[in-house]
């Protein structure tokens, strides 16, 4: 990276500074759901997992083994991987742009609310950003000169970037489109680097189709024909619509997301009524933005988009962004984002603002405490929760030495607990459930039994719930407590 002017020089100073007070953070953050999930995925090694490919448990894992089982090392990991990302990011903006216009693009990415969800939590799109950005910054430079090496390692990024979340298989399909429509390098289908590229994607990906193959294609058909059944238009959709744009303004900044919609769909219109492509460079980034930002935002009527899915869109759609951008935006961009990063650092240094959600890392230790009473008292029994994973998760994570168990018990979806964990020898144990009521009213104990529990237990008893109180005293999260007598059925999900 060749710095010269002192704009540039105050650009990267600004990236870096983001960067750096990310990292002053890290000791303040406690563990996400998420966090302890993926975590989860580094201690049952496995080719693939139920719900995602595995890196994002690898790179967990890794870190593990080198720095021990903390919640510092997580984040230390995710901040890691996601500052490899934004160099990874300039080198690919520096195909398309000047080296300032790569740092404004850059800097667009390091100052938003997206990058701070990379750096600070555990999810597959942390690995998943970093080698989308390697696939199509080794695709374009295969696409210029043409070397073997590139189009190998294109082959291998965009393996890796597969291992790391099944939407990389737009990458590949991105490719395709590229040359399919780019007179200028469609005769590349005539020669064999393409296809011993995208056989490399299918080698390196190899771990994800073998798994699937022991397990019936549970993982494909839970990320395809689970959720396509879901997908409707009804009274809600304005709701979802309204929610998905907000969501995605906020995590992006509001201008970058509007100005990418205008383009993607200004060229999208270009191309289905005047059957006209942009120039090669725009055409390359383009193919490898409007599946997943198109694709998306068409759906998002039909089906909550979670804030994450767009991910890949933004790493070529702000390079495009960057052509266009206007630096008189840039002091409101850069006062606005570093004002949203100061009142993410005060909710995690301060934590003024009670979060009544399970997607908070604040509560699950001293839950952790609790549980570990209760197993200590009756070492015969069994714990388990049925929200998706988050409790279950958070408490296997600190209680390491125990199982914790989730919906697989009341026969339900429990994701990659129903595969690693066993019910066998649990029938006509006692339990206690642990559920958290994100938005409870009172701290008293539950008025009824979780209608999940019929058929599967004997009798089931209100216990006290597990209060979590902040300093001042005042509950800020509350897990009702439930004493389940005589596990009758372990033929579970």
């Amino acid at each position: 990276m060749l710095i010269k002017s002192k704009s540039q020089k105050q650009l990267l100073a600004i990236i870096i500074g983001f960067q750096l007070f990310r990292l002053f953070l890290i000791p303040f953050l406690g563990l996400m759901p998420q966090d302890a999930y993926y975590f989860y995925y580094g201690q049952h090694l496995d080719w693939s997992y139920f719900d995602h490919p595995g890196m994002i448990g690898y790179l967990l894992r890794l870190s593990s083994e080198l720095l021990g089982t903390h919640v510092w090392a997580i984040k230390l990991t995710d901040f890691t991987v996601s500052s490899l990302s934004l160099w990874a990011f300039y080198k690919l903006a520096n195909c398309f742009l000047s080296s300032y216009k790569s740092l404004l693009s850059t800097f667009v990415l390091a100052s938003s609310v997206l990058w701070s969800m990379l750096s600070f939590n555990s999810t597959p799109d942390v690995p998943l950003f970093l080698f989308w950005s390697l696939s199509v910054l080794f695709y374009y430079k295969a696409i210029q000169k043409n070397h073997w090496s590139h189009w190998l390692l294109a082959g291998i990024m965009s393996g890796f970037a597969f291992n790391s979340k099944y939407t990389a298989l737009l990458i590949p399909f991105g490719i395709i489109a590229f040359l399919a429509f780019s007179s200028e390098h469609r005769s590349k289908f005539s020669k064999p680097h393409i296809w011993l590229s995208l056989l490399v994607f299918c080698l390196v990906s190899f771990p994800v189709f073998y798994w699937n193959f022991q397990n019936d294609f549970s993982s494909f058909g839970f990320q395809t024909a689970e959720r396509s059944t879901s997908m409707r238009l009804s009274s809600n959709s304005p709701r979802l619509l309204f929610g998905f744009l907000t969501s995605q303004m906020l995590l992006i900044y509001p201008v970058v997301f509007i100005l990418l919609s205008v383009l993607v769909f200004k060229y999208t219109k270009r191309f289905l009524i005047k059957f006209k492509l942009p120039a090669t460079p725009v055409l390359f980034l383009l193919s490898f933005c409007i599946p997943t930002f198109l694709g998306f935002f068409l759906l998002s009527p039909l089906y909550w988009i979670k804030i994450n899915w767009l991910v890949p869109s933004y790493i070529t759609g702000i390079i495009l962004i960057a052509m266009i951008y206007k630096l008189r935006w840039f002091k409101v961009h850069f006062y606005s984002s570093a004002i949203l990063i100061l009142i993410i650092a005060v909710e995690v240094i301060l934590k003024p603002i009670p979060i009544k959600s399970d997607d908070t890392f604040i509560g699950w230790e001293s839950l952790a405490e609790e549980v570990q009473q209760l197993i200590i008292s009756h070492p015969n029994d069994f714990v388990f929760s049925l929200d998706n994973y988050k409790t279950t998760a958070a408490l296997q994570f600190y209680i390491p030495g125990s199982t914790i168990y989730n919906k697989n018990i009341v026969g339900l979806q429990a994701l990659q607990f129903a595969i690693t964990q066993s019910t066998a020898d649990l029938r006509f144990k006692n339990a206690w459930l642990i559920d958290s009521e994100p938005q409870f009213k009172n701290d008293k104990p539950s008025a009824t039994v979780p209608k999940e529990l019929y058929g599967y237990f004997e009798n089931v008893e209100i216990e006290q719930p597990i209060l979590i109180k902040d300093k001042n005293g005042l509950t800020i999260r509350k897990f009702n407590v439930y004493r389940c007598y005589n596990y009758l059925c372990n033929n579970s999900y």
